[in-house]
């Protein structure tokens, strides 16, 4: 029992970083005011660079490098098209997933000779010596790869930054006063810019996550939701570095819930345990609809001429 409940416990982590990585980067965007639709889009290609990386070099490292500067990328074409540009936050971000579910399911075939599913190589977990004999706590907290304990770390680092420092404060005032962060000499565009990248990595890493350690290989279409998942994460954890974590937390704990049932063989159409996840998360924002408070410029395209005229 102990095992089955340890073995649960690592599962719920596992299927949570890739929405956890995601859901962050979510959160600095949005907390500048740029509302984040392409989470799912930069998942995906951050799971596509790192594998196809790692694939041609045999060294994860590279191909976790790889995912984060072409996350990095994807948020710059985000902040382009919404920040500059002026398009639509929703339609740019809707627009980005399209292009990246049709080019990472075409260049993966190429790049793996037709098929989308080689095995590459991995991260491996770091075993704490004695620590990661402790029961339950040992595999859930000492038998991970560093990409989890960079996970916590970032955690608390996002809330120390957001919180407690003064470019926290200034990303949250651009995404709630731009035009008072404006009239303070405090450049909108830029830090909008800035959020939006960041956002990108960080969903890159999440993608690389997904490739690297939860399955070694690339499948198109990968991310299967997660994107939006973390987004729905983000809005149940009320854009907190802690709550989105933990959000996301229970989003994966259900997702590991779902899998168990399945191989337990229960008399229930497959389909509909894998839709648990997704009918959470809708639950779950339907309960917060009347807690949560977004940035209340998240969204709103800011226009710096013409508060000067």
């Amino acid at each position: 029992m102990i095992n089955f409940f340890s073995d649960y416990l690592v599962s719920s982590l596992r299927l949570s970083v890739p929405l956890a990585f995601a859901a962050l980067g979510g959160l600095f965007s949005e907390r500048s005011g740029v509302l984040n639709i392409a989470l799912e889009g930069m998942l995906l290609i951050g799971a596509f660079t790192a594998a196809a990386a790692t694939f041609y070099t045999g060294n994860v490292w590279i191909g976790v490098i790889a995912a984060i500067c072409f996350g990095g990328l994807t948020g710059l074409l985000h902040a382009f098209l919404s920040v500059t540009l002026q398009v639509n936050q929703l339609v740019s971000g809707l627009a980005i997933n399209l292009v990246a579910s049709g080019l990472t399911s075409f260049l993966s075939r190429l790049v793996f000779g037709g098929g989308n599913a080689q095995s590459i190589v991995g991260i491996n977990p770091i075993i704490v010596p004695i620590l990661a004999d402790i029961p339950v706590i040992g595999a859930l907290l000492f038998r991970q790869d560093v990409l989890v304990y960079l996970l916590f770390l970032l955690v608390f680092l996002s809330t120390y930054i957001l919180f407690h420092t003064s470019p926290g404060l200034t990303l949250r005032a651009v995404g709630e006063y731009p035009s008072a962060a404006d009239t303070s000499g405090i450049s909108v565009q830029q830090v909008r810019y800035l959020a939006v990248i960041t956002g990108g990595c960080l969903a890159g890493l999440g993608g690389a996550y997904l490739s690297l350690v939860q399955v070694k290989y690339f499948a198109e279409g990968m991310s299967s939701g997660k994107g939006f998942i973390a987004i729905a994460a983000l809005i149940f954890g009320r854009w907190n570095p802690v709550g989105t974590a933990l959000a996301c937390l229970l989003f994966g704990a259900t997702e590991a819930l779902q899998l168990r049932i399945q191989a337990l063989g229960a008399k229930l159409p497959y389909q509909f345990l894998i839709m648990l996840p997704y009918a959470v998360a809708l639950f779950a924002l339907m309960g917060k609809k009347s807690k949560s408070t977004p940035p209340a410029a998240l969204g709103v395209p800011y226009w710096r001429s013409s508060n000067d005229q």
